[in-house]
């Protein structure tokens, strides 16, 4: 990914949730926010979600996504786009009708939706050792900017779908937290639906718990109400910068909240340690493989001696 790419596919107010900071004045394409590197009574920062850009009034300084990042962690670009590397491309910049919304048309078409079985499919699945939980995804077959694509799907609570592929980290439709209800007073919390997805792997329940899969971790705020309905709250997110900061705004809700991160450190999430283990166990049948071999080769040669 590059600045380019980054300024004109993600949105710069999920960015700036997942820095916990939200709008003081909030209009449908504009907000205001209070300034992001000085203490002020009346916010001056204003974000124009339709153009993707930020403009500070007291510095006369302009921000786009790269460059926000960049004063929020005071650190260079090529860190400021790791960061954004979490963050899926479903922001398209919106030219022309800005006057009309009700003219505005959406740039993707939802072709088809099925069971999961195009080959390409089932070995991204093979890749993040996901393959028997292809049941709880869909095929999506989309047609966005007059091409046609396809991917896996995991929808959200507001009918939108996180595609997900090789090639492709996308949302189609609205973005939302996705939630699955067992009628548990235990919640488990991910970032992602490949997290989720790893841990019914690893760990099975008996008794199922409820699900709380954010989809980024710019939703947190959208799940703020949700945790006071339950008595256990376990936290999967990520062993990064952004992940520490979505556990905080959590802890900060529910202060009992069990960060289970450890479980899986030093690797990214869940996924990452998944794809560990079953690579663990590869090598350790190779080496019982070799092993026995080499046995059956010295038995061999011990029985030619004795002859």
């Amino acid at each position: 990914m590059n600045c380019k790419q980054a300024n004109e596919n993600i949105s710069i107010k999920e960015v700036m949730e997942s820095f916990s900071l939200f709008p003081s004045k909030e209009h449908p394409k504009t907000a205001y926010y209070y300034a992001i590197n000085r203490q002020e009574r009346t916010p001056s920062l204003l974000v124009n979600y339709v153009q993707n850009i930020a403009f500070d009034f007291g510095t006369g300084k302009q921000y786009d996504v790269v460059s926000i990042v960049q004063e929020l962690k005071q650190c260079t670009v090529s860190d400021a786009l790791e960061y954004l590397e979490k963050f899926d491309f479903s922001f398209q910049k919106q030219k022309g009708n800005l006057n009309n919304p009700k003219e505005e048309t959406k740039s993707y078409q939802i072709l088809e939706v099925k069971e999961v079985s195009h080959p390409a499919l089932i070995e991204y699945l093979k890749y993040r050792k996901l393959e028997s939980q292809k049941s709880e995804l869909q095929e999506i077959h989309y047609e966005m900017n007059g091409k046609n694509y396809f991917g896996l799907g995991f929808k959200n609570d507001s009918g939108g779908y996180e595609i997900r592929s090789s090639f492709s980290k996308i949302c189609l439709g609205k973005k939302d937290i996705t939630t699955i209800k067992n009628n548990s007073e235990n919640l488990k919390v991910f970032e992602g639906f490949t997290d989720y997805l790893s841990l019914k792997i690893l760990e099975p329940e008996k008794t199922p718990s409820d699900y709380l899969i954010l989809n980024s971790v710019a939703m947190v705020h959208k799940a703020s109400g949700l945790f006071g309905n339950y008595k256990c709250v376990e936290m999967y997110l990520d062993n990064d910068r952004a992940g520490e900061q979505c556990r905080d705004s959590i802890s900060k809700i529910f202060p009992e909240a069990d960060d289970r991160s450890n479980e899986y450190f030093p690797h990214q999430d869940l996924n990452d340690f998944l794809i560990s283990q079953e690579e663990k166990t590869l090598e350790y049948k190779l080496e019982k493989n070799q092993t026995a071999i080499h046995e059956s080769e010295e038995n061999r040669n011990i029985y030619r001696r004795k002859r």
